[in-house]
């Protein structure tokens, strides 16, 4: 019975042993998993840039970089303010953050003046070209590319339908003057106007509190007011629609997503595909498959123009069904 007893106890003693030398490579392997830390820049907070945040996370956890196992995430929102993208970035610098992503124009732009070696993934960026993010689509700086959200067709589908269908002679646009892709944005819709005898009225604006005034000097003096894909506008864009209820001015913006929150119409594209798109890319890079100059700045890869019943209602807009022969209806 005694040596049963002792042979039991040496069992369990290898046991213990074998099980604490099992835990400990576990740990070990654990511990010597690489570990990525990645810096996320936002310019301000509304619906599209935290709908691309949201798909650019998605894409590199569906690519096996997971948050909380193998990844750690340093979100920063800049608040619509140009000075914090610069703050930001520096930070994300001096942290020695293994991979920027630069989410809207201001804050791309802040993340390449700050860092010319740590990998910049943008998106929401309407012309890269333009803002000297990049040489050309097929030719990425030596440590930035990303995706676009300017597909070519959007903005002239939207125009045309809101001089064609809508007749609107006179269209104001509200945007921020500070922001390069709005400017961008600006020059197209005014010669897109002008190919379609439409003329624009401009309403600019520095701060989203300056939003609805912005929005009820245009009273009166237009048909309709088209929103671009500007950051500071959207992120207040419930000003600019109750003024366009109120006073029954159909409103049209740049993007679904401001559609959906109760504009007219927009052609676009959903902004987390975009960020998904840009999640892909930051795989490669972080797997060390690719480097940023290897990889085409992208476009969007669809295009829809979404009308809303709802808001079009609302907004003294009579709905022809036949409008679904080239678009799709949004409907709450």
């Amino acid at each position: 019975m005694k040596k049963s007893v002792k042979a039991i106890s040496l069992v369990l003693a290898s046991a213990l042993l074998l099980a604490g030398c099992g835990g400990n490579e576990a740990s070990n392997g654990s511990s010597d998993k690489k570990q990525y830390k990645i810096g996320l820049t936002q310019f301000a907070e509304h619906p599209s840039l935290d709908a691309a945040t949201e798909g650019f996370k998605k894409a590199l956890e569906d690519k096996g970089f997971k948050e909380g196992d193998n990844v750690k995430y340093d979100f920063q929102n800049a608040q619509a303010d140009m000075n914090n993208t610069a703050s930001i970035a520096n930070n994300f610098v001096g942290d020695k953050v293994d991979l920027i992503f630069a989410n809207a124009t201001p804050s791309a732009v802040a993340a390449l003046n700050a860092t010319k070696n740590i990998p910049i993934i943008f998106t929401s960026v309407t012309d890269p070209i333009g803002a000297g993010l990049v040489e050309a689509f097929d030719k990425p700086g030596d440590n930035i590319t990303g995706t676009t959200d300017n597909h070519p067709d959007a903005t002239k589908k939207t125009i045309d339908f809101m001089t064609n269908e809508i007749g609107a002679k006179k269209i104001g646009v509200i945007y921020n003057a500070g922001e390069q892709n709005s400017e961008v944005q600006l020059k197209e819709v005014k010669k897109l106007a002008e190919a379609n005898g439409a003329k624009v009225v401009e309403a600019s604006i520095s701060t989203s509190a300056e939003v609805k005034q912005a929005a009820e000097s245009l009273v009166g003096r237009v048909d309709a007011i088209y929103v671009p894909t500007d950051n500071t506008v959207v992120s207040a864009l419930e000003s600019v629609i109750s003024v366009a209820n109120g006073k029954k001015i159909p409103l049209f913006v740049g993007e679904l997503d401001s559609m959906k929150r109760g504009a007219v119409a927009a052609s676009g594209f959903n902004y987390y595909d975009i960020g998904y798109q840009s999640g892909l890319m930051a795989a490669e890079i972080l797997s060390g498959n690719k480097k940023a100059s290897e990889i085409p700045v992208e476009l969007p890869k669809s295009l829809t123009l979404t009308i809303n019943k709802k808001a079009a209602e609302e907004q003294g807009v009579e709905v022809k069904e036949e409008w679904g022969d080239d678009a799709e209806f949004y409907e709450e």
